[in-house]
């Protein structure tokens, strides 16, 4: 158990980030055509909006509130007069209320898709594989909430900011402060760090496009003139 304890918390995460980096840009170099969302807005409408919305607004929500609750240092929220406890806390509910919502918005999403023949024709198998995992990672976070509820000390959440800032810092020992975590807590993160693998090989290729997106913030106007 330790050597897979070290594999998959020491040394996935590396190949996880190696394949999403690299991965990422050579597909941008070699298939710019394939680097798109792929809407099916034009084929069937329904519910799309809705979903949409809701799922993108948990999605973006999760994906920030586990950056920043993961990678601030534990000293900057000891300064802030912040306690483990109270972080614990405020990171279950609001995890609690956007993983709701990206659920919501995921099975909405999920049902106007597999319940209309013509989306269902064009939806690939790369397609399915996202839904599902997003789901089932999904749901394996929002149980977490419930098996964090039991201890709500902040020695578990402290424990796995160590082992991301001690990822991200390239330290060897990051493994171990999880060696003794819950195993739905273990899962949920070989689920997260798996996004980052199927990542360049399907449609989620769109997200990079929605971070360049901000550089539009700085360009001049265009100007269209009459003839």
């Amino acid at each position: 158990m330790n050597y897979a304890n070290q594999f998959f918390f020491g040394i996935y995460p590396y190949i996880a980030l190696a394949i999403f980096f690299l991965g990422s840009l050579i597909r941008f170099d070699r298939e710019q055509y394939t680097w798109k969302s792929e809407s099916s807005q034009m084929l069937h409408r329904g519910s799309l909006r809705l979903g949409n919305i809701l799922f993108h607004i948990g999605i973006i929500g999760l994906f920030f509130g586990h950056a920043v609750g993961l990678l601030t240092p534990v000293v900057v929220w000891d300064t802030l007069g912040v306690s483990h406890s109270a972080k614990q806390i405020i990171a279950m509910a609001a995890g609690g209320l956007m993983g709701a919502l990206c659920l919501i918005g995921l099975l909405i999403l999920l049902a106007r898709r597999f319940s209309n023949d013509r989306l269902l024709r064009v939806t690939t198998f790369k397609d399915k594989v996202v839904m599902l995992w997003i789901l089932v990672t999904l749901l394996l976070g929002l149980s977490s909430i419930f098996v964090s509820a039991s201890h709500t000390d902040g020695h578990m959440m402290v424990q796995l900011m160590t082992w991301a800032q001690h990822v991200i810092t390239l330290r060897g020992d990051a493994a171990s402060f999880i060696a003794d975590a819950p195993t739905v807590f273990k899962i949920h993160l070989f689920m997260g760090m798996s996004l980052f693998v199927i990542f360049p090989f399907t449609r989620l290729v769109h997200v990079w496009s929605g971070f360049a997106s901000v550089g539009y913030l700085g360009r001049a106007y265009q100007l269209v003139r009459p003839r």
